[in-house]
């Protein structure tokens, strides 16, 4: 998630999030930094593509967190938020490679 545009005063922000349902009680901070450190995290997603949200507000009030620390109860409908887009993001890549696996399959002459 990335947070607000790179300015002299507030250098951009950047925080990783994770979620296990079966250990967590809510998402964690993974990283989390700015300026340098979050054109690392970013640099990061790209190169495993991990989608990155661009949530500025959100990503400003993470990152003071430290890692580990589980978002607080105040972020949850805006993390949330961020989980389902991701989500549908990750149905939809999935779906358009079940539909490109079926018709490299679907028929010849």
């Amino acid at each position: 998630m990335a947070g607000s545009p790179p300015s002299p005063q507030t250098p951009r922000a950047a925080v990783a999030l994770g979620y296990n349902p079966e250990k967590d009680s809510a998402p964690r901070v993974l990283a989390a930094g700015r300026g340098e450190l979050a054109e690392a995290i970013l640099a990061q997603a790209d190169r495993h593509r991990v989608p990155v949200v661009e949530q500025h507000p959100l990503a400003d009030a993470l990152v003071k967190l430290q890692v580990g620390a589980s978002v607080p109860p105040e972020l949850y409908a805006a993390v949330a938020e961020v989980l389902a887009y991701l989500w549908r993001v990750e149905q939809q890549q999935a779906d358009a490679q079940a539909q490109a696996r079926a018709g490299k399959g679907g028929g010849g002459a």
